[in-house]
């Protein structure tokens, strides 16, 4: 087992991201969580092919797309972001990706637009049923489940779409409703519903959900992205990151658990 990595505090990807003011805005496509360029593109991929494989090489990756359905969306909406930053749309192959984003969203029930705002080392430990809204900011080493909802609120002091910080654990069925905070470290409980704020390493669940414990995502965020690679992947969304994400590494060979 590696010894844990000590690394500097997570710069939040909510910096330099103010929350849309009316319905109207929260609706509309942004470019805010497309990496404009390719080598931001290979590194957020290297990190996120990492939380699937403990490691990122080619043999990797050609497994995990194949194979893996989770590993797959993430690398057509990341990679169909990134075409969407292109003059005149990459020459028609904006358009296509997006089509091939689209059937592997009916196929596998998953509905994650290429612009919402993901950091890096982002796992889905199964699919079907999981919608994250495209004002939605996720950040690194995050674990999501099926049935996981990060929705939108129309109004009130909480309207817009979450905040999740880094390291955190969303069971199976959970919903995470309006412009709330997820704090670093915490944990998500199976169904549970969320319309309040969450503190760094609370664990919540129930409907509403309630703190239940301190004791964080620890144990079920396995598998960390290395320093290295959150390094790569610093200036990967420009105007979000400004120092590298906490990577705060485990065991590299241990096996994600639900909760």
């Amino acid at each position: 087992m590696n010894s844990p990595a000590t690394t500097s505090p997570a710069a939040p990807l909510s910096s330099a991201l103010p929350a849309p003011a009316t319905v109207e805005e929260m609706a509309k496509p942004h470019l805010r969580g497309c990496a404009p360029r390719l080598r931001g593109l290979v590194a957020l991929l290297r990190a996120d092919l990492f939380r699937y494989a403990g490691r990122a090489d080619a043999s990797a990756f050609w497994r995990h797309y194949l194979f893996t359905p989770g590993y797959k969306y993430t690398v057509l909406m990341r990679g169909c972001g990134y075409l969407k930053t292109k003059r005149f749309q990459a020459l028609g192959l904006y358009p296509l990706s997006k089509w091939l984003l689209l059937r592997c969203r009916y196929k596998y029930g998953i509905a994650i637009p290429e612009y919402t705002v993901i950091g890096p080392g982002f796992f889905i430990n199964r699919f079907g049923g999981i919608y994250i809204h495209g004002d939605a900011i996720v950040g690194a080493n995050i674990n999501v489940t099926h049935g996981v909802l990060l929705g939108q609120t129309n109004r009130g002091a909480r309207a817009g779409a979450p905040i999740v910080g880094d390291r955190i654990f969303l069971g199976a069925g959970a919903k995470i409703l309006g412009r709330i905070t997820l704090g670093n470290d915490s944990a998500v409980g199976a169904n549970a519903v969320v319309t309040k704020d969450v503190p760094d390493k609370g664990v919540v669940g129930g409907i509403p959900a309630k703190l239940l414990s301190q004791d964080g995502s620890d144990g079920y965020i396995n598998r960390m992205v290395p320093d290295a690679l959150m390094r790569a992947c610093v200036d990967a969304f420009p105007g979000c990151l400004t120092s590298p994400p906490s990577a705060r590494a485990v065991d590299p060979i241990a096996s994600d658990q639900p909760l």
